[in-house]
């Protein structure tokens, strides 16, 4: 099913980074029958690999893309494991007080904020992005608080409201995976690890929440890695 086929004319801008959450965030908006633009950043992520993931899921679902680099925000935004090579990614699970580290200060503000303006160019009333629960504790701009008050935000930032959905905000990187696996996604389609390298790393944050989600699906993630420390396996 392409966009032209669904001939709907409901417009949706999702934020499309090329991880798993995003990955499933649109599929979802794609099954509820929105004409999708997808929209994905350069904004200096070690992990810049994810954008090739990205580009060719939208090339192959014919879903226009942009790809949008903002590396400039990183003479005033800085301090993260994600954009700097001075700081080490963090390892261990992702819930650990170490993974702030990859913290990209009001990045979601950024994103959101230009989001909201290409949609309202577009005429599009809607930005999906892919927030979720186990987020919350780790990146301020993933709380649900944070979403409420951009949406007040951008219900009014225009004559035409824009709505901000974020499908998942209350789900796990689990239940995503779960919602993920019932549409029939092939996940070997998109990248999570905090490394760009060849293959995921199996051991940052990113790469051990992820594996953790495949197994207590009782799933095998299709990706290639370097180490399955998560799983107790060695690739």
């Amino acid at each position: 099913m392409t966009n032209k086929e669904t001939g709907s004319s409901k417009k949706a801008v999702v934020i499309y980074s090329g991880g798993m959450d995003s990955f499933t965030v649109l599929h979802k908006a794609r099954q509820q029958g929105y004409e999708l633009f997808a929209l994905s950043f350069n904004y200096g992520q070690r992990h810049s690999k994810e954008l090739e993931y990205a580009a060719r899921v939208c090339e192959q679902l014919q879903i226009p893309h942009k790809v949008v680099d903002i590396t400039a925000i990183n003479q005033l935004v800085g301090g993260s494991a994600l954009t700097s090579d001075e700081i080490a990614v963090p390892e261990g699970h992702y819930a650990e007080e170490n993974m702030k580290a990859t913290v990209v200060p009001n990045r979601n503000m950024i994103l959101l904020s230009l989001a909201t303006g290409y949609a309202l160019s577009i005429g599009a009333d809607k930005v999906f992005y892919g927030a979720h629960s186990g987020d919350h504790t780790i990146y301020p701009d993933c709380r649900p608080e944070f979403v409420e008050a951009v949406n007040k935000v951008t219900q009014i930032c225009d004559w035409t409201p824009v709505t901000i959905e974020a499908p998942y905000l209350y789900a796990s990187k689990i239940e995503i995976l779960r919602d993920g696996l019932a549409m029939g996604l092939d996940y070997g389609q998109t990248w999570t690890c905090y490394n760009g390298r060849e293959h995921a790393c199996g051991k940052c944050g990113s790469c051990a929440e992820r594996l953790e989600a495949f197994t207590l699906n009782n799933a095998t993630d299709p990706l290639a890695y370097e180490t399955r420390e998560a799983q107790g396996e060695s690739a």
